[in-house]
């Protein structure tokens, strides 16, 4: 079948020109007006174009994004507007980074997701007198019903998996201080003192929001009765990940997770954390910037799938800047794209198996291996095909199109929140010019084939006056927790 249309370039979006001319061999001209025979699969890719140009960001765009994340940062720190601001610039208590002479034992329990890690972490010295760490851990999966029952029941549930950790490890019988790093906002009322404010990331524990957690967690391992322990520091996972890439990296302050969910945390001007007295140094700020367009800064970038997205979620309304970027929410992202193609007979002959049609089918991992894939188009095929779909090879290209649409999305928006913290830092300093490391931890930033290179093009693209190193993290939450431990139980010495 051969179709003449009109086309004008004006109509197809940039970024999809050479994309479909690698792909299917269309030629398009600079000329407003033209006549060219075109395949079905070919009028179809146009289309498809058309209905993905929405995701792609120009650069202006992503200057707005910066902009706008600025501004609510800044009114994240300022006393009087810190209540309405969607991104809370919470303080950490956090001011030192590790020197090198905190040594010995520690213990650090991370919760952040549905798995929970308990760790062993030996903090030493070698013969070089550099720093040691040693870490043994345990993952222990969150039972559905801990995760939505009450604050006893899950805080029950990690005492009881400490007690199995310790028991392994034959140190029941020590009283180790323990880091714990909790990856929820958190308002800090000193290390070892923080009132959860809402939960994310599924969880719904009720009687925990409003409550110390470090308290709740005392509470639970007394309860038990079977072991002691000093809990020293609660930090969230940016902020272990930022202090355990510091000992690799001393100019590493700012951290950053790009996994079930997303935030970042840097290292502010205390004088401009107002909410905590004090002009002198430094303090680390965990933003909970996936909160972000929470009152509306990003209703003009968000799409209709966004929306749904959103709207069946366990918390609608809220961490809007997390659902257009992390883990969590991209595979129903992609799925509710292919549906749209599905039902404008764009993709799959407009037929989806029953599985497709299901909430959470597609699953974010599907993401990164279709984007794996070598070209065979094998990876793809059989992922279709598990959910219940024949494709064809034009199906497949579409599929991956959806993907890479999606996926770039993601770590261009997640990149133009980045781009604004750091020039942000090199104003404050009064810097023209600013190098700064990035520790980074998370399943998309680590798992992803393109994520990774993508998000720091689109970094360095909007931070001109910057040096920027990227380290990712190893364990960084873990080990993190139990260093920063370290340097509380120094400070409390030292006191």
């Amino acid at each position: 079948m051969i179709s003449f249309i009109n086309i004008s370039e004006s109509s197809i979006p940039q970024h999809g020109l050479p994309t479909l001319s690698r792909v299917y061999g269309v030629k398009l001209r600079k000329s407003v007006c033209f006549l060219q025979p075109l395949t079905c699969s070919s009028l179809i890719s146009l289309q498809v174009e058309q209905i993905l140009s929405e995701f792609r960001l120009n650069k202006e765009e992503l200057k707005e994004i910066m902009k706008r994340m600025q501004r609510e940062m800044d009114r994240g720190l300022c006393l009087e507007t810190h209540e309405e601001a969607s991104v809370k610039m919470l303080p950490t208590y956090v001011c030192s980074t590790p020197e090198g002479s905190e040594v010995g034992d520690f213990l650090a329990l991370d919760l952040g997701g549905t798995n929970f890690r308990v760790m062993l972490v030996k903090v030493g010295e070698d013969e070089e007198r550099s720093w040691k760490v040693e870490t043994k851990n345990q993952m222990y999966s969150i039972p559905e019903d801990a995760m939505t029952g009450t604050a006893e029941m899950l805080f029950d549930y990690i005492a009881e998996c400490m007690s199995d950790f310790l028991a392994k490890h034959h140190i029941k019988h020590k009283k180790l201080p323990l880091g714990f790093t909790f990856s929820f906002p958190v308002r800090h009322e000193d290390i070892d003192k923080g009132i959860l404010l809402n939960w994310t990331k599924g969880f719904k524990a009720s009687g925990a929001e409003g409550n110390n957690v470090v308290g709740l967690l005392r509470d639970a391992i007394k309860r038990r009765g079977d072991f002691e322990m000093d809990v020293v520091a609660m930090v969230n996972d940016t902020v272990a990940t930022m202090i355990s890439c510091y000992y690799e990296d001393h100019s590493c302050e700012v951290g950053m997770i790009v996994g079930t969910g997303c935030n970042a945390c840097y290292m502010e001007e205390m004088r401009t954390v107002e909410l905590v007295e004090g002009d002198e140094g430094r303090m680390c700020v965990n933003t909970e910037w996936g909160a972000f367009g929470n009152h509306g800064e990003l209703e003009d970038f968000r799409l209709e799938y966004d929306r749904v997205v959103d709207e069946t979620s366990i918390n609608p309304g809220y961490q809007l800047y997390e659902k257009l970027i992390s883990g969590k929410y991209m595979g129903e992202l992609v799925r509710l794209v292919l549906m749209k193609l599905v039902n404008e007979d764009l993709l799959f002959n407009g037929e989806a198996s029953e599985l497709l049609k299901t909430r959470g089918s597609f699953e974010t991992r599907y993401v990164s291996q279709v984007e794996s894939d070598t070209g065979d188009r094998k990876q793809i095929y059989n992922i279709l095909s598990t959910l219940g779909v024949l494709p064809s090879e034009l199906d497949c290209d579409i599929v991956r199109l959806v993907c890479e649409s999606v996926s770039t999305r993601s770590a261009h928006m997640c990149g133009a929140g980045l781009a604004g913290m750091i020039n942000l830092m090199r104003e404050r300093r009064s810097q023209d010019f600013l190098k700064i490391t990035v520790g980074v931890d998370g399943s998309v930033y680590k798992l992803h084939p393109c994520f990774r290179d993508r998000f720091h093009k689109i970094v360095r693209d909007l931070t001109p006056h910057c040096e920027i190193t990227f380290i990712q993290s190893e364990e960084g939450s873990g080990r993190g927790a139990a260093l920063i431990s370290a340097v509380a139980c120094k400070m409390a010495a030292n006191h």
